[in-house]
């Protein structure tokens, strides 16, 4: 395979992006998401493409995100990079979202971050045995962004809250339950479904054997528990309704929740609470706000150092407790910006 870190080419009325950096789990870079982009925008405008799929090189991993190291790197030495990155891929997963051909995405392994950016706007999300889900933002100083705004808070039953507030795991069976997954294929079944789509099959009737989901999805058992513990008016609120209930699950998400970054569980609260109003551009918008304001603060850098380059697992918020994290606070990430995120 090419050593390129995005390779694209076409087959038949198919395009066929491959996100091709295994060893680091095919974690997006900024020169990745302008090389997706132009050539999305080409296929857009090419007759003879009919359908874009997309898929991540290796076993491990469809995409883990973006390569925070040098998110992190760019705003220790104040460089502009970490603002073009959110900039740049907030615009691309705009595209995907709105893309007017099928836009097939092949997940397997990994998927977290950037990775769910570039793969569940899409119009076709199919997900196999090996996928695991998550955005495990909150636990870097970060927030679930790259459409988070938009898609987590309308999923039943404060689902969207709970994947927010915890970085929990899914796999494919939640996946599809939850609608964030179209459809269940095994992952040998890859391969057959791109030479499918290379071969003009329309990817409606072709992906139609894998529309079902036989599994049981684990998330059922626990959905009412969720859907009543994750009800309060604040983090607070959720974490007092979790330890009164005093259920295994519910002590196990409140010991979770309480690891992450406190100015995150409240951006995060926040971004539940405003994407239910808005579409997709305004999420998007909302969410550059929002990286922008979080580079000139302290929790990401804390973040990425304990568990990416220290991998101490001890990071120390600032503030360290919810309640020192003020309304106004929060409201500042949400602000305005001088430089607001634009369209292609």
């Amino acid at each position: 395979m090419s050593d390129a870190e995005l390779i694209a080419e076409q087959r038949g009325p198919l395009g066929l992006l491959t996100l091709n950096r295994p060893k680091a789990l095919n974690a997006l870079t900024l020169g990745m998401v302008h090389v997706m982009t132009a050539q999305l925008q080409a296929w857009a405008h090419d007759k003879s493409i009919h359908a874009v799929a997309v898929r991540g090189a290796g076993d491990r991993a469809f995409c883990a995100g973006g390569d925070v190291r040098a998110l992190w790197e760019s705003g220790k030495n104040r460089t502009d990079y970490a603002s073009r990155f959110w900039h740049d891929e907030y615009q691309l997963n705009t595209l995907i979202k709105e893309y007017p051909k099928p836009y097939v995405a092949l997940i397997h392994g990994v998927v977290m971050g950037g990775g769910v950016g570039v793969s569940f706007h899409g119009s076709h999300r199919i997900v196999c045995e090996t996928t695991a889900f998550a955005m495990p933002e909150t636990g870097i100083g970060l927030f679930p962004d790259v459409g988070g705004t938009y898609f987590l808070p309308r999923l039943h039953g404060n689902c969207g809250l709970y994947l927010a507030l915890t970085g929990a795991r899914v796999k494919a069976a939640d996946l599809r339950h939850l609608g964030l997954a179209t459809h269940v294929a095994p992952f040998a079944d890859f391969e057959a479904i791109i030479a499918g789509l290379a071969a003009g099959r329309a990817p409606d009737d072709l992906l139609a054997p894998f529309a079902g989901n036989e599994a049981e999805p684990p998330v059922r058992a626990k959905a009412q528990e969720i859907e009543e513990l994750f009800a309060g008016d604040s983090v607070e609120a959720v974490l007092a309704a979790l330890d009164r209930a005093g259920t295994d699950f519910s002590r196990e998400t409140a010991a979770i929740i309480r690891t992450k970054s406190p100015t995150s569980l409240k951006i995060a609260f926040r971004q539940m609470q405003e994407g239910r109003a808005h579409q997709f551009r305004d999420c998007m918008k909302l969410e550059f706000r929002v990286t922008e304001r979080i580079q000139q603060g302290v929790d990401f850098y804390e973040g990425v150092r304990a568990i990416i380059i220290d991998k101490d697992n001890a990071p120390k918020w600032s503030p360290a407790r919810l309640e020192d994290v003020s309304a106004s606070a929060i409201d500042a990430y949400f602000a305005p910006l001088a430089r607001e995120l634009t369209f292609l």
